[in-house]
């Protein structure tokens, strides 16, 4: 048996015990902490509330709301409803797998009849949750930024085949279930954070497991890599500065948090003027 810690002792380059390994992963969770409380992501009950409402407003045996992994390349589902929606619950298929996939891939709104006849369903897909539909109505979550995932009913509990009102009402619906899902975003971009730092750190990092990076190249390597998400969204621009501010003099956070008063005071300022103008 090789020795701890002896020649034998192939380390990964993010192997816990490395300090630099320990580095970047603090610096990952600053970032992510402060961009959630930047920006709250929206609790997995509010999309529950939203299948809830969906089953009842079409009076169906499920309804099921599904968002898409850009980092795994999968929709998830993340809510489901009514007394057949439950075995949906974390199921994960591929983004152009099935009636669902192919809502989300076209951005085309669905509905199906008799689901057997159609070649785009996928009964194994089915049978994995418990229950195997009759009809089916499927519309994507989307708008201006994109499709972000897709959203299904199954059955009516009256047997009656899906029609165009219950497409109408399943495109309100799907509105709102769009805003909400796109509120989580912030999961699915931490995700990649950290994806693409410990890629980034272990590119860096020497073969022979040393760490190779002290504090300081990871404070740059994690501002890189945070910079790059700030295309995608901001807000990640400001958490990342307020990261780095925790290794700041305290003199200079207390000046940092004066100048972001005086920006809030400008912009209230900006605010009240346009009511008084448009008033």
């Amino acid at each position: 048996m090789t020795e701890r810690g002896g020649a034998g002792d192939a380390r990964s380059p993010m192997d816990a015990r490395s300090p630099a390994a320990l580095d970047a992963l603090v610096a990952v969770a600053v970032r992510l902490a402060a961009a959630e409380r930047l920006a709250p992501p929206v609790a997995e009950a509010a999309l529950r509330a939203i299948a809830d409402a969906a089953a009842a407003a079409l009076r169906v045996t499920a309804a099921s709301i599904a968002l898409h992994d850009p980092v795994a390349n999968v929709l998830v589902f993340r809510a489901a409803a009514g007394p057949q929606g439950e075995g949906v619950l974390g199921l994960a298929i591929a983004p152009n797998e099935g009636i669902a996939g192919y809502a989300f891939a076209t951005g085309q709104p669905l509905a199906i009849a008799d689901v057997t006849a159609d070649p785009r369903f996928e009964r194994e897909t089915a049978e994995r949750t418990g229950y195997v539909p009759r009809s089916l109505l499927a519309v994507p979550l989307v708008d201006d930024e994109g499709i972000i995932g897709v959203m299904e009913w199954l059955d009516r509990l009256d047997g009656a085949p899906f029609d165009l009102s219950d497409l109408e009402v399943a495109a309100r619906v799907g509105a709102a279930a769009t805003a909400a899902a796109r509120a989580t975003r912030l999961d699915h971009q931490a995700g990649r954070l950290l994806q693409r730092v410990l890629g980034a750190f272990a590119a860096a990092a020497p073969a022979d497991g040393s760490p190779g990076l002290d504090a300081d190249a990871v404070e740059v390597l994690v501002a890189e890599v945070t910079g790059q998400l700030a295309g995608d969204d901001p807000l990640w621009r400001l958490a990342d500065r307020i990261g780095q501010l925790r290794a700041a003099d305290p003199d200079d956070v207390d000046l940092a948090v004066d100048w972001l008063d005086a920006l809030l005071a400008r912009n209230r300022r900006r605010s009240r003027s346009g009511r008084r103008t448009r008033g």
